[in-house]
């Protein structure tokens, strides 16, 4: 029947097809699958933006500690560095830094070692407390670290023989082998104690002069100075090739006659990037010590071939053999006189009081000495072991 106009024409409906969803429907699910398929990306982005930053994390890191290339190494051609001498003399170093390449420089005296050591020209030295003291406290314990010691003994105040007593050096001229080394430390704390003021410029009571050593020597027997504090062979040679005699053996000045001579520091930023390099030198070091210990009839001979290298020339047979009574070797760095030595820079003007807790890394030595079978040495609260 026809539509009439009075009657609305009827809704068209929507036929649905088995499986087919309604437009309505369809964009609802395509909305989803869009939003979805952002946020998965969104994810992936930042999954790629995480790695990314943790990969630029691990390149921005320090490096992992390795073996160095390359050791450098600082000491002084005196008795007193016997273990450095023998060691290199023996090709113990060399045996025991396996493919570690190593070159040496030789120095008259501590502070231009550690000059040198803190510039990155050497990585490692044998020298005196004081010294590695001075530079420790310093830097605020970021320069150095004592992991070794070395020599015990092997110092004394040599005058003129005309001198007899220590009330006599009023006015008089020593030397010493450089301002702010042991030596030097050593023989102005002992003047304060005799009641004499020093002045690092050369002024005061006694007049000491900073000398190398082996000009020190030749100006004692030109009779321009009155005396010298000197580590072995120095005193030795003044007494035996000059005509001195010994008004102070600094040994009788310390507990036991115990005292440290020289130690072995190491750059405490070498010793961070390479610590496998770093107990391979103490390997080579604790070696050498018992080499000297255990080979003490042919000692004098091999040190003198390694004072040929380092001085130029060996010694006389009376010097070595004098020179070498006066030493001992240990690894042990006698610790526990630090704050003695601490308070002998401070008398002396060339350091200032401080805590030095920290200054010594005692734990690859005592890996090394248990490797080799021996007593573990302590640092007396001062550092870790």
């Amino acid at each position: 029947m026809p539509n009439h106009p009075e009657h609305p024409p009827k809704l068209s409906t929507t036929r649905i097809v088995a499986g087919e969803k309604p437009k309505r429907k369809r964009r609802a699910v395509e909305i989803i699958a869009v939003a979805a398929l952002v946020a998965l990306i969104g994810a992936g982005a930042a999954v790629a933006s995480v790695t990314a930053n943790n990969n630029a994390a691990k390149n921005d890191a320090a490096p992992q500690p390795s073996a160095a290339a390359t050791l450098k190494l600082g000491y002084f051609g005196n008795v007193t560095h016997a273990p450095a001498l023998a060691g290199l003399q023996e090709g113990i170093f060399a045996k025991d830094l396996g493919a570690t390449k190593l070159s040496t420089q030789v120095f008259n005296a501590g502070p231009s070692a550690i000059e040198a050591l803190n510039a990155g020209a050497i990585d490692a030295a044998y020298l005196g407390p004081n010294p590695a003291i001075n530079s420790y406290v310093k830097s605020s314990g970021a320069s150095i670290r004592i992991i070794a010691g070395a020599t015990s003994g092997g110092a004394q105040l040599v005058v003129k023989p005309s001198i007899t007593s220590a009330a006599q050096l009023r006015g008089k001229v020593l030397a010493s082998p450089q301002l702010g080394g042991t030596q030097d430390v050593a023989l102005r704390s002992w003047l304060a104690g005799q009641g004499f003021k020093t002045t690092p410029g050369g002024g005061g009571d006694v007049t000491i002069n900073p000398t190398d050593n082996a000009q020190t020597l030749k100006l004692f027997q030109d009779g321009k100075l009155d005396g010298a504090w000197l580590p072995e062979p120095w005193a030795s040679r003044l007494v035996l090739q000059a005509g001195a005699k010994v008004l102070v053996n600094e040994a009788d000045l310390w507990d036991k006659g115990q005292f440290s001579t020289t130690v072995l520091i190491v750059n405490k930023s070498y010793l961070e990037a390479h610590p496998q390099t770093v107990e391979a030198l103490l390997k080579g070091h604790v070696d050498s010590v018992k080499w000297l210990n255990t080979h003490k009839a042919e000692s004098a001979a091999v040190l003198n071939a390694g004072l040929k290298v380092a001085a130029g020339k060996p010694l006389a047979q009376n010097v070595i053999d004098r020179s070498l009574t006066e030493l001992t070797f240990s690894a042990d760095p006698l610790a526990g006189t630090f704050p003695e030595l601490l308070a002998h820079g401070v008398a002396a003007g060339v350091t200032r009081q401080a805590d030095i807790k920290g200054i010594f890394d005692l734990g690859p030595l005592n890996k090394a000495l248990k490797s080799a079978g021996e007593k573990p040495v302590s640092a007396t609260g001062l550092g870790t072991q």
